[in-house]
Protein backbone atom coordinates (compact mmCIF):
# COMPACT_ATOMS: atom_id res chain seq x y z
CA UNK A 1 0.00 0.00 0.00
CA UNK A 2 1.07 3.58 -0.67
CA UNK A 3 1.56 5.66 2.47
CA UNK A 4 -0.13 9.08 2.37
CA UNK A 5 -0.36 12.11 4.63
CA UNK A 6 -3.12 14.65 4.57
CA UNK A 7 -5.87 16.49 6.41
CA UNK A 8 -9.24 14.94 7.13
CA UNK A 9 -12.03 14.45 9.65
CA UNK A 10 -13.14 11.46 11.69
CA UNK A 11 -16.55 12.83 12.76
CA UNK A 12 -19.04 15.41 11.52
CA UNK A 13 -18.20 17.76 14.39
CA UNK A 14 -14.43 17.27 13.99
CA UNK A 15 -12.20 20.05 12.72
CA UNK A 16 -9.95 18.91 9.90
CA UNK A 17 -6.65 17.64 11.29
CA UNK A 18 -3.55 15.75 10.10
CA UNK A 19 -4.18 12.13 9.11
CA UNK A 20 -1.92 9.32 7.95
CA UNK A 21 -3.67 6.82 5.67
CA UNK A 22 -3.04 4.34 2.87
CA UNK A 23 -3.93 4.31 -0.80
CA UNK A 24 -3.92 1.32 -3.12
CA UNK A 25 -0.66 0.37 -4.77
CA UNK A 26 -0.47 1.73 -8.33
CA UNK A 27 -1.56 -0.80 -10.94
CA UNK A 28 -0.51 -1.15 -14.58
CA UNK A 29 -2.98 1.52 -15.76
CA UNK A 30 -2.53 3.87 -12.77
CA UNK A 31 -0.82 7.22 -12.42
CA UNK A 32 0.78 8.16 -9.09
CA UNK A 33 0.70 11.92 -8.57
CA UNK A 34 2.49 14.18 -6.11
CA UNK A 35 -0.13 16.82 -5.30
CA UNK A 36 0.96 20.44 -5.68
CA UNK A 37 -2.33 22.33 -5.24
CA UNK A 38 -5.89 21.50 -4.25
CA UNK A 39 -8.89 23.80 -4.52
CA UNK A 40 -11.42 24.08 -1.69
CA UNK A 41 -14.99 23.43 -2.83
CA UNK A 42 -18.21 23.96 -0.87
CA UNK A 43 -18.88 20.25 -1.50
CA UNK A 44 -15.85 19.52 0.68
CA UNK A 45 -17.50 21.29 3.59
CA UNK A 46 -20.87 19.59 2.99
CA UNK A 47 -19.16 16.20 3.02
CA UNK A 48 -16.86 16.80 6.00
CA UNK A 49 -19.85 17.91 8.09
CA UNK A 50 -22.11 15.15 6.71
CA UNK A 51 -24.68 17.67 5.53
CA UNK A 52 -25.73 15.37 2.69
CA UNK A 53 -25.98 12.39 5.06
CA UNK A 54 -23.68 10.05 3.14
CA UNK A 55 -20.21 10.61 4.59
CA UNK A 56 -18.07 7.62 5.54
CA UNK A 57 -15.41 8.55 8.09
CA UNK A 58 -12.55 9.10 8.09
CA UNK A 59 -12.87 11.42 5.11
CA UNK A 60 -10.08 13.30 3.31
CA UNK A 61 -11.73 15.87 1.01
CA UNK A 62 -10.48 17.65 -2.10
CA UNK A 63 -11.39 17.15 -5.77
CA UNK A 64 -9.72 20.10 -7.52
CA UNK A 65 -6.26 18.59 -7.79
CA UNK A 66 -3.18 19.71 -9.68
CA UNK A 67 -0.01 17.67 -9.34
CA UNK A 68 3.11 16.28 -10.95
CA UNK A 69 3.27 12.69 -12.17
CA UNK A 70 5.63 10.73 -9.90
CA UNK A 71 5.26 7.31 -11.52
CA UNK A 72 3.13 5.49 -14.09
CA UNK A 73 2.09 1.88 -14.53
CA UNK A 74 3.55 -0.28 -17.27
CA UNK A 75 0.50 0.08 -19.52
CA UNK A 76 -0.02 3.85 -19.14
CA UNK A 77 0.20 5.69 -22.46
CA UNK A 78 -1.42 9.07 -21.79
CA UNK A 79 0.95 10.49 -19.19
CA UNK A 80 4.59 10.30 -18.22
CA UNK A 81 6.72 11.08 -15.18
CA UNK A 82 7.09 14.83 -14.64
CA UNK A 83 3.86 15.85 -16.42
CA UNK A 84 1.63 18.44 -14.74
CA UNK A 85 -1.80 16.88 -14.55
CA UNK A 86 -5.21 17.36 -12.96
CA UNK A 87 -7.78 15.20 -11.20
CA UNK A 88 -11.36 16.37 -10.80
CA UNK A 89 -14.46 15.11 -9.04
CA UNK A 90 -14.34 11.47 -10.11
CA UNK A 91 -11.66 8.80 -10.39
CA UNK A 92 -13.56 5.89 -11.93
CA UNK A 93 -16.83 4.69 -13.44
CA UNK A 94 -18.16 1.38 -14.72
CA UNK A 95 -16.95 2.06 -18.30
CA UNK A 96 -19.66 -0.23 -19.75
CA UNK A 97 -23.02 1.57 -19.44
CA UNK A 98 -24.55 3.79 -22.13
CA UNK A 99 -23.50 7.00 -20.36
CA UNK A 100 -19.87 5.92 -20.01
CA UNK A 101 -19.87 4.78 -23.62
CA UNK A 102 -20.60 8.30 -24.87
CA UNK A 103 -18.21 10.08 -22.52
CA UNK A 104 -20.74 11.06 -19.86
CA UNK A 105 -19.04 9.30 -16.97
CA UNK A 106 -20.56 11.78 -14.54
CA UNK A 107 -23.94 10.15 -15.27
CA UNK A 108 -22.64 6.57 -15.02
CA UNK A 109 -25.69 4.35 -14.58
CA UNK A 110 -23.83 2.31 -11.97
CA UNK A 111 -22.54 5.40 -10.16
CA UNK A 112 -19.21 7.08 -10.76
CA UNK A 113 -16.54 6.82 -8.06
CA UNK A 114 -16.00 10.14 -6.33
CA UNK A 115 -12.44 11.35 -5.79
CA UNK A 116 -13.18 11.19 -2.08
CA UNK A 117 -15.87 9.48 0.00
CA UNK A 118 -16.40 7.00 -2.84
CA UNK A 119 -16.13 3.22 -2.87
CA UNK A 120 -13.35 1.96 -5.11
CA UNK A 121 -14.72 -0.48 -7.67
CA UNK A 122 -11.72 -2.81 -7.57
CA UNK A 123 -10.59 -2.84 -3.93
CA UNK A 124 -13.82 -2.07 -2.10
CA UNK A 125 -12.03 0.53 0.04
CA UNK A 126 -12.89 4.21 0.25
CA UNK A 127 -11.31 6.93 -1.86
CA UNK A 128 -9.44 9.79 -0.24
CA UNK A 129 -9.08 13.19 -1.87
CA UNK A 130 -6.61 15.91 -2.57
CA UNK A 131 -5.95 17.48 0.84
CA UNK A 132 -2.92 15.18 0.82
CA UNK A 133 0.58 14.69 -0.50
CA UNK A 134 -0.23 12.13 -3.18
CA UNK A 135 -2.97 10.27 -5.04
CA UNK A 136 -3.27 7.22 -7.32
CA UNK A 137 -5.72 7.44 -10.24
CA UNK A 138 -6.48 5.37 -13.35
CA UNK A 139 -4.95 7.11 -16.34
CA UNK A 140 -8.35 7.64 -18.04
CA UNK A 141 -9.38 9.98 -15.22
CA UNK A 142 -6.15 12.01 -15.22
CA UNK A 143 -6.25 15.24 -17.23
CA UNK A 144 -3.54 17.09 -19.12
CA UNK A 145 -3.02 20.64 -17.82
CA UNK A 146 -2.02 22.99 -20.67
CA UNK A 147 1.35 24.60 -19.84
CA UNK A 148 -0.01 28.13 -20.36
CA UNK A 149 -2.32 27.77 -17.34
CA UNK A 150 -1.02 28.79 -13.92
CA UNK A 151 -1.25 25.46 -12.05
CA UNK A 152 -2.51 26.89 -8.75
CA UNK A 153 -5.22 29.03 -10.38
CA UNK A 154 -6.15 26.12 -12.67
CA UNK A 155 -7.01 23.82 -9.75
CA UNK A 156 -10.62 25.11 -9.34
CA UNK A 157 -11.24 24.51 -13.05
CA UNK A 158 -11.43 20.80 -12.19
CA UNK A 159 -14.77 21.39 -10.41
CA UNK A 160 -15.95 25.01 -10.60
CA UNK A 161 -14.73 25.32 -14.19
CA UNK A 162 -16.31 22.17 -15.59
CA UNK A 163 -19.49 22.58 -13.51
CA UNK A 164 -20.17 25.85 -15.32
CA UNK A 165 -18.64 25.01 -18.71
CA UNK A 166 -20.67 21.82 -19.22
CA UNK A 167 -24.17 23.37 -19.12
CA UNK A 168 -23.08 26.44 -21.08
CA UNK A 169 -21.75 24.14 -23.79
CA UNK A 170 -24.67 21.69 -23.66
CA UNK A 171 -27.25 24.44 -24.12
CA UNK A 172 -25.10 25.93 -26.90
CA UNK A 173 -24.44 29.34 -25.37
CA UNK A 174 -22.78 31.65 -27.85
CA UNK A 175 -22.86 35.00 -29.69
CA UNK A 176 -26.21 36.71 -29.89
CA UNK A 177 -27.54 35.11 -26.72
CA UNK A 178 -28.46 36.79 -23.46
CA UNK A 179 -27.20 34.71 -20.53
CA UNK A 180 -27.77 35.23 -16.83
CA UNK A 181 -25.53 34.00 -14.01
CA UNK A 182 -27.11 33.87 -10.56
CA UNK A 183 -24.62 34.33 -7.74
CA UNK A 184 -21.04 35.55 -7.70
CA UNK A 185 -19.01 32.96 -5.84
CA UNK A 186 -16.66 30.14 -6.78
CA UNK A 187 -19.03 28.85 -9.46
CA UNK A 188 -20.55 32.17 -10.50
CA UNK A 189 -17.29 33.93 -11.24
CA UNK A 190 -16.27 31.04 -13.51
CA UNK A 191 -19.67 31.11 -15.20
CA UNK A 192 -19.20 34.79 -16.06
CA UNK A 193 -15.71 34.25 -17.46
CA UNK A 194 -16.68 31.25 -19.58
CA UNK A 195 -19.99 32.65 -20.90
CA UNK A 196 -18.19 35.88 -21.83
CA UNK A 197 -15.50 33.92 -23.68
CA UNK A 198 -18.24 32.04 -25.55
CA UNK A 199 -19.47 35.38 -26.89
CA UNK A 200 -22.72 35.77 -24.95
CA UNK A 201 -24.14 38.97 -23.44
CA UNK A 202 -23.70 38.17 -19.74
CA UNK A 203 -25.83 39.52 -16.89
CA UNK A 204 -24.94 38.79 -13.26
CA UNK A 205 -27.69 38.54 -10.66
CA UNK A 206 -26.55 39.25 -7.12
CA UNK A 207 -28.07 40.28 -3.80
CA UNK A 208 -25.00 42.44 -3.09
CA UNK A 209 -24.74 45.83 -4.85
CA UNK A 210 -21.08 45.95 -3.83
CA UNK A 211 -20.26 43.13 -6.25
CA UNK A 212 -21.13 45.19 -9.34
CA UNK A 213 -17.62 46.45 -10.07
CA UNK A 214 -16.03 43.04 -9.65
CA UNK A 215 -18.62 41.37 -11.88
CA UNK A 216 -17.90 43.83 -14.67
CA UNK A 217 -14.18 43.18 -14.25
CA UNK A 218 -14.77 39.45 -14.64
CA UNK A 219 -16.66 39.90 -17.90
CA UNK A 220 -20.30 40.68 -17.09
CA UNK A 221 -21.98 43.18 -19.40
CA UNK A 222 -24.65 44.09 -16.85
CA UNK A 223 -25.29 43.57 -13.15
CA UNK A 224 -28.78 43.25 -11.65
CA UNK A 225 -29.43 43.42 -7.91
CA UNK A 226 -32.00 40.67 -7.50
CA UNK A 227 -33.59 42.35 -4.47
CA UNK A 228 -34.47 45.34 -6.65
CA UNK A 229 -37.92 44.64 -8.16
CA UNK A 230 -37.59 47.32 -10.82
CA UNK A 231 -34.23 46.03 -12.04
CA UNK A 232 -35.61 42.49 -12.21
CA UNK A 233 -38.82 43.51 -13.99
CA UNK A 234 -36.83 45.27 -16.69
CA UNK A 235 -35.46 41.88 -17.80
CA UNK A 236 -38.66 39.80 -17.91
CA UNK A 237 -39.04 37.40 -20.86
CA UNK A 238 -35.59 38.23 -22.24
CA UNK A 239 -33.04 35.53 -21.33
CA UNK A 240 -32.09 32.60 -23.51
CA UNK A 241 -30.30 30.84 -20.68
CA UNK A 242 -29.73 31.33 -16.95
CA UNK A 243 -27.04 29.50 -14.99
CA UNK A 244 -28.07 29.38 -11.34
CA UNK A 245 -25.03 28.75 -9.13
CA UNK A 246 -26.51 29.57 -5.71
CA UNK A 247 -26.08 26.78 -3.15
CA UNK A 248 -28.75 28.05 -0.72
CA UNK A 249 -32.52 27.57 -0.95
CA UNK A 250 -34.26 30.47 -2.71
CA UNK A 251 -37.24 31.28 -4.93
CA UNK A 252 -36.66 30.01 -8.46
CA UNK A 253 -39.75 31.84 -9.77
CA UNK A 254 -38.00 35.21 -9.57
CA UNK A 255 -35.63 33.99 -12.29
CA UNK A 256 -37.93 31.71 -14.30
CA UNK A 257 -40.06 34.72 -15.32
CA UNK A 258 -36.95 36.32 -16.81
CA UNK A 259 -36.62 33.54 -19.39
CA UNK A 260 -37.98 34.10 -22.86
CA UNK A 261 -40.18 31.48 -24.54
CA UNK A 262 -38.40 28.10 -24.45
CA UNK A 263 -35.53 29.52 -22.41
CA UNK A 264 -33.73 27.33 -19.89
CA UNK A 265 -32.54 27.84 -16.33
CA UNK A 266 -30.03 25.22 -15.20
CA UNK A 267 -29.25 24.61 -11.53
CA UNK A 268 -25.66 23.77 -10.59
CA UNK A 269 -25.64 24.91 -6.95
CA UNK A 270 -26.40 22.08 -4.51
CA UNK A 271 -28.15 23.34 -1.35
CA UNK A 272 -28.31 21.18 1.75
CA UNK A 273 -32.12 21.61 1.81
CA UNK A 274 -34.48 21.93 -1.18
CA UNK A 275 -35.52 25.09 -3.01
CA UNK A 276 -39.19 26.07 -2.63
CA UNK A 277 -41.16 24.44 -5.44
CA UNK A 278 -41.60 26.77 -8.43
CA UNK A 279 -45.01 27.81 -9.77
CA UNK A 280 -46.02 25.51 -12.61
CA UNK A 281 -47.57 28.36 -14.60
CA UNK A 282 -44.21 30.13 -14.84
CA UNK A 283 -43.03 27.07 -16.77
CA UNK A 284 -46.01 26.09 -18.91
CA UNK A 285 -47.06 29.52 -20.14
CA UNK A 286 -43.78 30.04 -22.03
CA UNK A 287 -42.64 26.42 -22.39
CA UNK A 288 -39.68 27.31 -20.20
CA UNK A 289 -37.24 24.65 -19.03
CA UNK A 290 -35.88 24.07 -15.53
CA UNK A 291 -32.87 21.75 -15.64
CA UNK A 292 -29.86 20.54 -13.69
CA UNK A 293 -26.29 19.70 -14.61
CA UNK A 294 -23.47 17.80 -12.89
CA UNK A 295 -19.80 18.49 -13.69
CA UNK A 296 -18.77 16.96 -17.04
CA UNK A 297 -17.27 13.84 -18.56
CA UNK A 298 -13.54 13.34 -18.87
CA UNK A 299 -13.36 14.32 -22.55
CA UNK A 300 -15.44 17.43 -21.90
CA UNK A 301 -13.30 18.35 -18.90
CA UNK A 302 -10.19 18.16 -21.07
CA UNK A 303 -12.00 20.28 -23.66
CA UNK A 304 -12.77 22.83 -20.93
CA UNK A 305 -9.12 23.00 -19.85
CA UNK A 306 -8.04 23.55 -23.45
CA UNK A 307 -10.76 26.20 -23.93
CA UNK A 308 -9.59 28.02 -20.80
CA UNK A 309 -5.99 27.89 -22.00
CA UNK A 310 -7.04 29.31 -25.38
CA UNK A 311 -8.93 32.19 -23.74
CA UNK A 312 -6.59 32.81 -20.80
CA UNK A 313 -9.14 31.79 -18.19
CA UNK A 314 -8.26 30.65 -14.67
CA UNK A 315 -9.96 31.03 -11.33
CA UNK A 316 -9.45 34.04 -9.06
CA UNK A 317 -7.85 32.44 -6.02
CA UNK A 318 -6.56 33.04 -2.53
CA UNK A 319 -3.66 30.74 -1.68
CA UNK A 320 -3.96 28.89 1.60
CA UNK A 321 -1.71 26.96 3.96
CA UNK A 322 -3.22 23.58 4.92
CA UNK A 323 -2.98 24.54 8.59
CA UNK A 324 -5.57 27.29 7.98
CA UNK A 325 -8.17 25.05 6.37
CA UNK A 326 -10.68 25.19 9.24
CA UNK A 327 -10.58 28.98 9.24
CA UNK A 328 -11.06 28.88 5.47
CA UNK A 329 -14.22 26.78 5.87
CA UNK A 330 -15.70 29.39 8.21
CA UNK A 331 -14.77 32.16 5.80
CA UNK A 332 -16.27 30.21 2.91
CA UNK A 333 -19.58 30.01 4.79
CA UNK A 334 -19.53 33.82 4.98
CA UNK A 335 -18.59 34.15 1.28
CA UNK A 336 -15.39 35.78 2.47
CA UNK A 337 -13.18 34.70 -0.42
CA UNK A 338 -12.62 35.98 -3.94
CA UNK A 339 -13.38 33.53 -5.30
CA UNK A 340 -11.78 30.18 -4.52
CA UNK A 341 -9.37 29.00 -1.85
CA UNK A 342 -6.49 26.86 -3.13
CA UNK A 343 -4.24 24.91 -0.76
CA UNK A 344 -0.52 25.01 -1.42
CA UNK A 345 0.25 21.40 -0.55
CA UNK A 346 3.91 22.23 0.07
CA UNK A 347 2.59 23.59 3.38
CA UNK A 348 1.71 20.02 4.44
CA UNK A 349 5.41 19.32 4.93
CA UNK A 350 5.73 22.29 7.23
Amino acid sequence: MLQSRGYGATRADDPLHPLDFQRRDPGPHDVQIDILYCGVCHSDLHTVRNEWGNTVYPVVPGHEIIGRVAAVGDHVTRHKQGDIVGVGCMVDSCQRCDACGIGLEQYCENGFVGTYNGEEMHTGGMTYGGYADNIVVHEKFVLRVPPSLDPAAAAPLLCAGITTYSPLRHWKVGPGQKVGVVGLGGLGHMGIKIAHAMGAHVVLFTTSPGKREDALRLGADEVVVSKNAEEMAAHENSFDFILNTVAAPHSLDAFLVLLRREGTMTLVGAPATPHPSPQVFNLIMKRRHLAGSLIGGIAETQEMLDFCAEHGIVSDIEMLSIGNINEAYERMLKSDVKYRFVIDMASLGK
